[in-house]
């Protein structure tokens, strides 16, 4: 069985799925991974305290700065207490699909 995608294809972007560990030594994509009930996401890490929405503006950052697009263009639309969190990201929905698969990719 393959595992299920870390992003879904929306009509003005995609929707990834993403596991957040805040208060960490380094801001980082840590490429994807599959939970125990066999959902999958991308591994991020931020130096931001979960407090205030501060984890999750500096990965909303982080992202944009990876895929090459503003950080305005992504935002946490679902999971925003959560470590397990839903980005969206604006922009043309093919070229965002073949930079989260690079994405993916790392370790």
């Amino acid at each position: 069985m393959q595992p299920a995608a870390v992003f879904r294809i929306g009509r003005e972007g995609v929707d990834v799925f993403v596991r957040l560990t805040p208060k960490s030594a380094l801001d980082r994509l840590e490429g994807a991974d599959t939970s125990a009930d066999g959902r999958s996401h991308l591994k991020a890490r931020v130096r931001a305290v979960p407090e205030n929405g501060a984890a999750n503006k500096a990965l909303e950052k982080l992202v944009g700065k990876a895929l090459g697009v503003p950080a305005s263009a992504v935002s946490v639309i679902a999971g925003g207490t959560s470590r397990l969190k839903t980005l969206r990201i604006l922009g043309d929905p093919a070229t965002l699909a073949k930079g989260i698969e690079a994405l993916e990719r790392r370790s």
